[in-house]
């Protein structure tokens, strides 16, 4: 069965588990969105996001120094316990989240952290751009929605496709953490520093 990007949209938002692994469900129970609900439950990540509301104040920060002392990282990983704090597991996340903030440069973690006047400015230049190709008033706001929406996949941490496997989000990775911690687990924030750049956060 053809499983389409309406369907792993609903399985997500039913359950805010990671794209990937929203399609992984859907391919397993072909395509049955109550069974893949419950495949999602079975394998604890529907059951991590619930977590996410409990207190993280455990955790690591770690440094990572890139390209011969020229790119500089720092990144704040939290969890619920000193026990998950030591785990190998957790550290890998954290020292691979750092690496890739290094790689990639996001202007901020999820959506929200986003400046306001950031989101505002892509949005005008979107909507000029489709204006300019001469599309209807009425499909502009759709046209500049869709590449904000590519914005965010490329600038907001959560939504960035892993360096390492881009068929992932750094969200998926994230979420598989939690579920194999049984933790809530947050990136709380990071700092990179670019030599001769100003530093964003």
């Amino acid at each position: 069965m053809q499983i389409t990007s309406a369907m792993v949209k609903e399985l997500r938002e039913k359950t805010n588990v990671g794209i990937m692994d929203c399609k992984a469900a859907l391919q397993e129970t072909q395509g049955d969105m109550q069974k893949a609900i419950d495949y999602l439950r079975q394998k604890g990540l529907a059951v991590a996001q619930k977590r996410a509301g409990r207190i993280a104040s455990e955790g690591m920060v770690h440094s990572y120094i890139h390209a011969g002392g020229k790119i500089g990282v720092m990144v704040e990983v939290n969890c619920e316990t000193d026990f998950t704090a030591r785990n190998e597991a957790f550290g890998d996340f954290v020292k691979n989240l750092a690496m890739h903030i290094a790689a990639t440069n996001p202007l901020a973690i999820d959506r929200e952290g986003l400046a306001q006047e950031i989101v505002a400015r892509e949005k005008e230049i979107y909507r000029a751009q489709a204006l300019e190709t001469g599309k209807p008033e009425n499909i502009v706001d759709k046209i500049a929605e869709g590449k904000l929406n590519k914005f965010y996949q490329e600038v907001c941490l959560l939504e960035q496709a892993y360096v390492r496997d881009t068929d992932i989000a750094i969200e998926d990775l994230l979420n598989e953490l939690r579920a194999k911690t049984g933790e809530n687990v947050i990136v709380r924030r990071f700092i990179r520093y670019q030599l001769g750049e100003d530093s964003a956060s």
